[in-house]
Formats: C-alpha cells, sequence, structure tokens
C-alpha cells in the first residue's frame, strides 16, 4: 500500500472507534458503550496537514486470551500492528494505568513500531493532572485526548504525522470494479473472501455475526484491481437487535448500495430462507449485479445441481437473471470460478445498446403485445434511449406514465433481456412523458 498505515491499539472499551471517528471525521466504526464490539481491522482513508494515511481501528487486545474468540481478535490486531507504520496506543485515562495496559505496551515496544501514547476520556483542564501516571509504560510523552469531544486530536495527529515515512509517489488508482459479499449470519462469508484473497484479512468464525463492520480489500485478478467489500449477517427487520446487530444490519446495507456487484451467500443444507429471499429483495431493489452462491455444497451427499438450482429459481423469481454457483468456501471447490463469472457480470452492467436497436425491439414488443387500457386510456411508446450503464438505465418516453402497469413493465424488462442479455445485472426502466426531463 502506498498510503502509510496508522493503527489504533488498546484493551477493550478504551475508545479505539471513537477515535477513530473523530480523525476521519464522520462514523465509519461501530460505537458502542461495550467492550469487544470491534473485532476485524476496520480501515479508513483520512488526511492531516497535507499528508494522507489509512487509519486501522483494532479489536481491543488481550494479550492472554482466554477464549478462541479472543485468541482471533488477539491475531487481528497483531496483523496491523505488524501493517502499521505508527500505533496510536490508546488508554483510558479514568481508569488509570491497569495491568493490561503495561502487558499492551510490552508487546508494542517489541514490535518495534513508532508509538504514540494517547490517554483517552481526558475531558477537562481539571483531569488532565491523571495523564502523569501514563508515563509508567515508558512509552514517551502521553497526549491527553478526548476522542468523543475532539480535545487534544489535533496534537495527536501532529504528533503521528511527524512519525510517518517519507511521502511516496502515489500512483493513480483508476475506478475499480466494487464486490460486496453479502448474506444471513454464518453462511461463510467471511472464509469464502479469506479462501478469494489467499489469506486471512478477516476473522473467520462459526460464531454468527463474528464480521460487523464491512471489511473493505483492495484485491488483483488477472491483472484487473477491483474492491472486495466483507460485511456482517444481515437478519430480516424484525428480527434485528438494538446497538452493535444494529449498526451491523446498517453497515451491510451501505455496502451494498456501495457496491456494483453482490455475491449473495446462502448455505446448501439450510436450502433458501427467508432470510435469504429479504437481502436478494434489497440487491435487487439497489439495481445491482448479483451472483448467487451456494456455499457448503460439500455438505450434501445426492449433489443434484439442476434440481437445486430449479428449488432456487422458484424461491427468488425475481432474480431469474442471476447466475448460480456451487461452492464450498472451507475447501476451496469451485471458488476459482467465482472471479470470473463476477467479472462477466461486471463486463454486462458496462453494455450500452445503440438507440436504434432498443427503439426496434420496442416496436417488436409493441406489436406482439400491446399494453393494457386502464380507465379506457392507453398506453402510447413513443422512444427509448439508454440513459446510463452500471446500472443499465433505460428511458421511455410516453404518452402518460401513470398507464404504465407493472406487468407492462415486467414485459419489456424481459424482451431487453431476451434481446440485449444483461445476465447477472438488475436493469432499470424508466418512464416518462414527452419533453420531461
Amino acid at each position: 500500500m502506498t498510503r502509510p498505515i496508522v493503527a489504533i491499539v488498546g484493551r477493550p472499551n478504551v475508545g479505539k472507534s471513537t477515535l477513530l471517528n473523530r480523525i476521519v471525521g464522520r462514523r465509519v466504526a461501530i460505537v458502542e458503550d461495550l467492550p469487544g464490539t470491534t473485532r476485524d481491522r476496520l480501515y479508513a482513508d483520512a488526511s492531516w496537514a497535507g499528508r494522507d494515511f489509512s487509519i486501522v481501528d483494532t479489536g481491543g487486545l488481550e494479550v492472554h486470551p482466554d477464549s478462541e474468540m479472543i485468541q482471533m481478535i488477539k491475531q487481528q490486531v497483531e496483523i496491523a500492528i505488524e501493517e502499521a507504520s505508527v500505533i496510536i496506543f490508546l488508554v483510558d485515562g479514568r481508569d488509570g494505568v491497569t495491568a493490561m495496559d503495561l502487558d499492551v505496551a510490552d508487546q508494542l515496544r517489541r514490535s518495534g513500531k513508532p508509538v504514540v501514547l494517547a490517554v483517552n476520556k481526558v475531558d477537562n483542564q481539571g483531569s488532565a493532572s491523571l495523564v502523569s501516571e501514563f508515563y509508567k509504560p515508558g512509552l514517551g510523552e502521553p497526549v491527553p485526548i478526548s476522542a468523543y469531544h475532539g480535545r487534544g486530536t489535533e496534537e495527536l495527529l501532529d504528533r503521528v504525522i511527524a512519525l510517518l515515512p517519507p511521502p511516496s509517489a502515489v500512483p493513480e488508482i483508476t475506478d475499480m470494479m466494487k464486490l460486496a459479499i453479502v448474506g444471513r449470519p454464518n453462511v461463510g462469508k467471511s472464509m469464502l473472501l479469506n479462501s478469494l484473497l489467499g489469506q486471512e484479512r478477516t476473522i473467520v468464525s462459526e460464531i454468527p455475526g463474528t464480521t460487523r463492520d464491512a471489511i473493505d480489500t483492495v484485491f488483483e485478478f488477472n491483472g484487473e484491481r477491483f474492491l472486495l467489500i466483507d460485511t456482517a449477517g444481515i437478519k430480516r427487520a424484525g428480527r434485528i437487535g438494538v446497538g452493535v446487530e444494529k449498526y451491523s444490519v446498517i453497515r451491510a446495507h451501505q455496502a451494498i448500495e456501495r457496491a456494483d456487484i453482490a455475491l449473495l451467500v446462502t448455505e446448501a443444507p439450510e436450502g433458501i430462507t427467508a432470510q435469504d429471499s429479504h437481502i436478494a429483495g434489497f440487491v435487487s431493489k439497489a439495481y445491482k449485479g448479483v451472483v448467487i452462491i451456494v456455499n457448503k455444497w460439500d455438505l450434501i451427499e445426492n449433489k443434484d445441481e439442476a434440481a437445486y438450482e430449479a428449488a432456487i429459481r422458484d424461491s427468488l423469481r425475481f432474480l431469474s437473471y442471476a447466475p448460480i454457483l456451487f461452492i464450498s468456501a472451507a475447501l476451496g471447490t469451485g471458488v476459482k470460478h467465482v472471479l470470473p463469472l463476477v467479472k462477466k457480470v461486471y463486463e454486462e452492467r458496462l453494455k450500452r445498446i445503440p438507440t436504434h436497436r432498443l427503439n426496434e425491439m420496442m416496436q417488436v414488443a409493441w406489436k406482439e403485445h400491446n399494453p393494457p387500457s386502464v380507465h379506457g386510456k392507453r398506453l402510447k411508446m413513443l422512444f427509448v434511449t439508454q440513459a446510463q450503464i452500471n446500472p443499465p438505465t433505460f428511458v421511455f418516453f410516453v404518452n402518460n406514465p401513470t398507464l404504465v402497469h407493472f406487468s407492462y413493465r415486467r414485459y419489456l424488462e424481459n424482451r431487453i433481456r431476451d434481446v440485449f442479455g444483461f445476465t447477472g445485472t438488475s436493469i432499470q426502466l424508466i418512464f416518462k412523458a414527452r419533453g420531461e426531463k
């Protein structure tokens, strides 16, 4: 990476996510007054005093983990430390120096990386006297801050910038395909991401909801760069809890909005559930490309792909254009076909149809199936053109847009697909009156 990385490291619940949000200037990380909210590494781009850098929020570091989850969080934090050019060691001024702080300080010293010690929750001048205690970890002069109120963050960033390596030339990154991995909890989304990348980029666990923030990763395949977005498992709206789970669902929805294509991950043993349909509907309404991934195919004894695909088509009729791929992310079976298929779908989203061909199609469609009359009035088709790509958007100029029945809209979409393809992607149809902009 050409941008230097600044990692925020500390024990649980000292305000690391709040500090990241303060530095970036918007709410990027989930913030909750609850230990263990952040688990995976969360990256964001930031700038201070003319220097661009990437800042990474990490889970609470416990040097002596007592559970499998805490051990995985520790591994993620250690990766962030290894990647970082500078580390912000965040502690809680209200708690004073704890034994866990001293353990973290020892680990940071062993890393050999430049460290800036920030004492958080110093909300006023009167509490600044507490900072003197934090010379004890032996990491230099502590910087008193309040991440919540923004107090002291300017001095903190000045110290960080001074320790960054000299800026290197940043090559221009052209617009790249953005791919979101979505699905209900515990279907193997993070496992699929790691299998695609070939490295432990995010935590893989059998615990539902392990991934809480959307995780962005720039990835290169056959010389082409694109962005992979891993997301938290999405639950139906009525089953979304408060706090962390709620924000995770919001984050996943935002990831779909940012993406060009969604990998909709389901699992073979359960089949298509109501939750899968809910997520698929959101992807469709957002006019995204989609590939349906049936994971854990290795757990099915009688592998009848045709019958299984027919069942999926019956459950997700509104995604009849979506290709289906059967894989095992755990074993790597079929994973090599994912990215080539995604690339084909992306090419379909970039396809532009000449106006004359569209109007020829429209004339044939009109002759073969006239639109039904509405209150004695009949729709008249005047002209059609493709207004944009990604998503493919077609504007139909008609005598009266209110006369367009949903069934005729669906008929026109199907005709466009029959003639021009657009496999794997939603297409948008807009109806306007003559002269309307």
